[in-house]
C-alpha cells in the first residue's frame, strides 16, 4: 500500500513538473492539492507547505517519511496516508524543488 501510495505521489510530482508555471505559486500550489482532493484554506495550505520546505532545509524532518508524519499531524481530519505524500510533492514541487531528492530516495525505498 505505502509503495502504491508513493508511485501515485511521484506521478503526481511527475505531472505537476509539466504544468505551466504561474505568476502565484500559492494558487498553482492550492490547484495542485485539488487534483488529489485536498482542501482548506488556501494560505494555510500554503503556509504548511512553506513549512515542510522549511523543515527539510533545516534538517528538523531527516527524512520523507518524517515530513510525512508531520504533514499527516496538519492535514484536515480524514485525509489519507496517499493525501499526506501528495502534500509533500506538491509542497517540494513549488517550494523547494531542490529538495527533490529526498522524495525520489523515499519512493526507492518503498519502491
Amino acid at each position: 500500500m505505502k509503495s502504491t501510495t508513493l508511485a501515485a505521489a511521484a506521478l503526481g510530482l511527475a505531472v505537476a513538473l509539466a504544468a505551466p508555471v504561474h505568476a502565484d505559486p500559492d494558487i498553482d500550489f492550492a490547484n495542485e492539492l485539488h487534483t488529489y482532493g485536498i482542501y482548506g484554506p488556501r494560505d494555510y495550505n500554503a503556509w504548511l507547505g512553506k513549512i515542510v520546505c522549511e523543515r527539510l532545509y533545516k534538517g528538523v524532518d531527516a527524512d520523507a517519511d518524517k515530513s510525512v508524519r508531520f504533514i499527516t499531524m496538519n492535514l484536515a481530519k480524514g485525509s489519507t496516508q496517499a493525501q499526506a505524500w501528495q502534500f509533500l510533492g506538491a509542497s517540494i514541487n513549488t517550494y523547494c524543488p531542490e529538495k527533490r531528492p529526498v522524495f525520489e530516495q523515499a519512493a526507492e525505498q518503498h519502491h
